[in-house]
């Protein structure tokens, strides 16, 4: 559901309720008004007849066979209207119409209206209602005036009362079908009228305050749908162009030229950064293309310079006249330690050289659906024989029937698995083992590989894949034959590029167990 159609519905919605409401308002006025009306009427016409008939209960005393008749005279032109003579408790007496015999009606509404008539104030008491005796499960509007005898000491009490009640069918009905019959064509007619025309002007109005909204999420969508690989300069163009075109100066026109201008800080600022990114790829991939061709022409000469002393070594050695050249040894350690250097130069120019490469956009794998377990068991027999000379039990174990599937790119997973083998084999003394592991759970394969070294502190855990960073406890100085702490980082990054994830659970002495997800394939 758009914006628009929800202001227009909130329209549409506010005018029919205000419209409903309008009529009710209209109804309960016209009801308020009859009821008024009658009244008045009612306690103009008793008025009239106790100033007229001042001794209706000594009259009724007198002839009380046609003091019916009588009361039915007075109501000529009020024919749906009753007439009755109460005594002081509120027994009818007399009636134009036909009761039981000692019938009582309630004194609360006689009293309420026999005070609003000798009050005269219409604003406390517009109308009173009553009881109804041919209607007893409704009320009326009524009106009543005490009655007194005509004794030389008149009481303060009403010894009786004059009760009218106005009735609710015949003109009182006729006033209803008129009511019903106004509303019902020119009143529902102008209604009608009023919120066609109240919503055709909202939804010219929400059209032309949301036309802007509906350009400023146009252009969202667009830059959601390009992202920042488009030309700054001309989205600053596009959005000068439109703010200029449009010439507004509203909430809207505002927020558009700033996400607009925003958009285009962002599009320079990412272009920036892509910019510094191709730098800083193509500076690492040409220093580590650059400095391989050196090292190894230098691991070259320290070989040979190596096995030329060794072997010069080995000849003074075998000669019994000849005594050991001390010199020639200690040239021999300084080779093998430049030797070592060397090699760990080489290996983290290889390293940096890699992630390089892997860290291009454009790279793109060649998987392959294979059965994880073939790999990893043919790369744990590869690293059998260096596991065997440091001491170490490796050994590979498939968890469950189901074979772990996956599409792959073998060369990069065998590279992550080399590196984590590496680096297990690296930081777990002689007498301890190292297991690998592969399962297929669900619609992910879970590859661990666990060693029970030194393991991890706590604190170190979240910084572990970062490149360059290490953290195993007793690792040795970067001169060191473990390198720099690149194998993680490009373990990271071939899952990265295979959807998967890789995540590391240790404590400190009691091992590390490294687990890669792939999607089954």
């Amino acid at each position: 559901m758009t914006v628009r159609f929800r202001l227009a519905l909130t329209v549409f919605l506010t005018g029919l309720a205000t419209a409903i409401g309008v009529i009710v308002t209209v109804v309960i006025a016209f009801q308020r008004f009859d009821h008024e009306t009658n009244f008045q009427r009612a306690d103009a016409f008793l008025s009239r007849v106790v100033a007229l008939h001042d001794d209706l209960l000594a009259q009724r005393e007198r002839n009380p066979d046609e003091f019916g008749a009588f009361l039915r005279n007075l109501l000529l032109y009020e024919p749906d209207t009753q007439l009755y003579l109460l005594d002081a408790d509120g027994t009818v007496l007399a009636t134009t119409t036909t009761l039981q015999p000692g019938f009582k009606i309630s004194m609360t509404p006689v009293r309420e209206a026999t005070a609003a008539a000798a009050s005269g104030d219409r604003r406390t008491a517009a109308y009173v209602m009553g009881e109804d005796p041919l209607y007893m499960e409704a009320d009326a509007v009524v009106a009543a005036r005490a009655l007194q005898r005509a004794v030389i000491r008149p009481s303060t009490a009403a010894q009786g009362y004059l009760y009218l009640v106005c009735s609710k069918g015949g003109q009182q009905a006729s006033r209803w079908a008129l009511l019903r019959s106004s509303l019902a064509s020119p009143a529902l007619a102008s209604v009608a009228a009023v919120i066609l025309l109240s919503t055709a002007l909202a939804a010219w109005i929400i059209v032309t305050v949301t036309r802007p909204l509906r350009v400023l999420s146009d252009d969202m969508a667009a830059a959601a749908r390009t992202g920042f690989g488009g030309n700054a300069s001309m989205l600053s163009a596009s959005a000068t162009a439109s703010a200029a075109a449009a010439g507004s100066t509203d909430e809207f026109s505002r927020l558009r030229g700033g996400l607009n201008t925003m958009l285009a800080t962002l599009h320079m600022q990412w272009d920036e950064l892509r910019r510094l990114d191709n730098f800083r790829r193509e500076s690492v991939s040409n220093l580590s293309h650059d400095l391989r061709s050196p090292l190894t022409a230098t691991v070259a000469c320290l070989e040979t310079l190596e096995r030329r002393w060794q072997a010069d070594a080995d000849a003074g050695a075998s000669s019994a006249s000849s005594t050991p050249d001390t010199r020639s040894a200690e040239d021999l350690r300084l080779v093998a330690v430049a030797l070592r250097n060397t090699h760990n130069a080489a290996r983290m120019v290889r390293s940096l050289g890699d992630l390089a490469l892997l860290d291009e956009p454009e790279f793109k794998l060649r998987p392959t659906r294979l059965d994880l377990s073939e790999v990893l068991d043919d790369i744990t027999r590869r690293f059998a024989d260096r596991a065997a000379v440091r001491g170490v039990a490796l050994r590979f174990d498939q968890v469950g029937s189901a074979p772990p599937v996956a599409q792959v790119d073998v060369e990069l997973f065998e590279r992550a698995i080399a590196n984590l083998l590496d680096n297990a084999l690296k930081f777990t003394p002689a007498g301890q083992r190292i297991e690998v592991g592969a399962e297929h759970c669900g619609s992910r394969v879970r590859v661990t590989v666990a060693d029970s070294g030194a393991g991890i502190r706590p604190t170190d855990l979240p910084q572990l894949f970062d490149r360059l960073y290490q953290s195993r406890v007793g690792t040795a100085p970067a001169t060191s034959e473990e390198g720099k702490g690149l194998g993680l980082a490009i373990v990271k990054r071939i899952c990265e590029l295979h959807r998967g994830s890789v995540s590391v659970t240790s404590e400190s002495g009691t091992g590390t167990v490294v687990t890669i997800e792939l999607p089954a394939g």
